[in-house]
């Protein structure tokens, strides 16, 4: 039987492939850092789903489901090991999840009809992808632009347009290839090939330009990765162990900032011993520094995850703003309240946001845009602290997770907001991974997960804006819904046959 005759089969087992490349696409993203299987993956899908006469919305969203699949599993470990739900119901959960985000690859279906417009597809899962950024509080996790962090080809725009400007030039890119493989390297082919190569070659030159300038001297950091357990965290047993175990890593460094992670003392602001936050400041005093540290904190009958700098300068604080459902905030609370009382169990997850915009924290001649956890997802909301920000600072809590891949692929989504706004990100978290990230997006130092250690080092804070930091996502949707209602409403009648 003929690969061909086998695709245009419509049966369950033609889906096979187009989920197995899903599957493979993962292998782009981090922790295994294959950027061109992307390419290979998306352009295997094209081929299917222009040759299958099954429908190509079947394929499109089996695609997705592979790679959601594959690339956020470890959502059911969180949910089962830490939330305490029933693995039957974790699993189940994280696949009508996964369908759901998979549905955000339906675009491609359109490739059947509409291959001669190299730039429609892109352009539509451009808009969809950014959708999901923003759809239910957003879930841009596994963006496809992610894939070229920190050295991609397509790296080099990331300042200019952001990661979903990227994904539009990976969508691109295999636009162009297709067709340029259907046209059997005629003169038209020689014309695309020459525009992939302008595409590509500006993605290596633009690495090169330097968007900002340094300010101030380095300053001495040491970032502390206490490796505590999810399930002792909050457990009164260990309490006075996790206590003593940050302070001796505390009164271990002579840094002038010392950062621990996300929520790393185990009780509310307000009921930490006054003698613990006194030899804390003591040392930060001694330093000439300062320490930046995670804890929960009660305002009247609110409570916030937030973060605090104590030190030679005055006691300032952030509040994290988007929280993660289910996990910090319970949505639809009235709806299915018995699925939070009985099949979930996960501390404080029922905070308050903080305020959408919060002062930048000054500490040692440096201005520090402070995010918690999920928060670096959002590039969109990071770049609200620039330009005043010199650095970026990230607490972390990645245990919920496990061994699994996604505490590296969290590393590399704070990687590519270290490019696109060409500011050094220096993550604290519990359980890895602990990093220095220059502005460019690679990584000087970090710790091996699971481990108890602090990682020394020194970051230079920079001013001056990218492209990026200045107009956001802004002009790419713009420039992509032009050219939408360009193509739906003038089209037919000037009779484009590519575009």
């Amino acid at each position: 039987m003929k690969y061909s005759s086998f695709l245009e089969k419509k049966t369950f087992a033609s889906l096979i492939p187009s989920f197995l490349l899903g599957g493979f696409c993962v292998l782009s993203f981090a922790p295994f850092n294959l950027p061109i299987i992307i390419f290979i993956c998306l352009i295997g899908l094209l081929i299917i789903i222009k040759k299958n006469r099954l429908n190509g919305s079947y394929h499109a969203v089996v695609f997705g489901l592979g790679f959601f699949l594959s690339g956020i599993y470890w959502i059911t470990i969180c949910l089962n090991e830490y939330g305490q739900m029933h693995i039957f119901l974790s699993v189940i959960f994280t696949f009508f999840l996964c369908f759901f985000l998979a549905l955000f690859f339906f675009p491609l279906s359109f490739f059947k009809k509409y291959h001669l417009h190299i730039f429609l597809i892109p352009v539509i899962f451009t808009l969809t992808e950014w959708f999901r950024s923003i759809i239910f509080t957003g879930f841009p996790w596994l963006s496809l632009g992610y894939s070229q962090v920190p050295n991609g080809p397509l790296a080099g725009f990331i300042p200019i347009a952001g990661i979903h400007g990227v994904t539009f030039l990976i969508l691109i890119t295999i636009t162009i290839l297709f067709k340029i493989f259907q046209n059997k390297y005629n003169s038209k082919s020689a014309l695309l090939i020459v525009f992939l190569f302008i595409i590509w070659g500006a993605g290596e030159a633009l690495k090169k330009i330097d968007w900002v300038n340094p300010v101030n001297d380095p300053i001495s950091i040491s970032l502390i990765q206490g490796n505590i357990a999810q399930d002792k965290k909050w457990s009164q047993d260990f309490l006075n162990e996790s206590l003593l175990k940050y302070l001796n890593l505390i009164k271990s460094s002579d840094a002038k900032l010392i950062i621990l992670p996300e929520t790393s003392i185990p009780l509310m602001f307000h009921q930490i011993p006054s003698s613990y936050l006194d030899e804390i400041m003591s040392h930060a005093t001694i330093n000439n520094g300062n320490v930046i540290l995670g804890a929960i904190e009660k305002k009247e009958n609110q409570f916030f995850n937030a973060a605090f700098s104590i030190g030679i300068d005055p006691i300032q604080y952030y509040r994290k703003h988007h929280l993660v459902p289910f996990g910090e905030f319970m949505p639809l609370k009235p709806l299915i309240n018995y699925i939070y009382e009985h099949w979930l169990n996960i501390p404080f997850s029922d905070l308050s946001s903080g305020n959408k915009i919060q002062a930048p924290i000054s500490v040692s001649n440096q201005i520090i845009g402070l995010n918690i956890c999920y928060e670096d997802v959002f590039g969109y909301e990071i770049i609200k602290a620039l330009p005043e920000a010199t650095l970026l600072v990230n607490l972390s809590n990645d245990a919920w997770y496990g061994n699994s891949i996604a505490a590296s692929q969290h590393l590399q989504i704070s990687q590519a907001r270290a490019i696109e706004t060409q500011r050094m990100m220096l993550r604290a978290t519990n359980t890895g991974v602990t990093s220095i990230i220059d502005k460019n997006g690679y990584l000087i130092g970090s710790l091996p997960q699971h481990k108890t250690a602090k990682l020394d080092g020194l970051a230079q804070g920079y001013q001056g804006s990218t492209p990026f930091s200045r107009l956001g996502n802004f002009p790419l949707i713009l420039l992509c819904l032009a050219y939408l209602l360009f193509f739906v409403f003038i089209k037919n009648k000037r009779n484009i046959s590519s575009l």
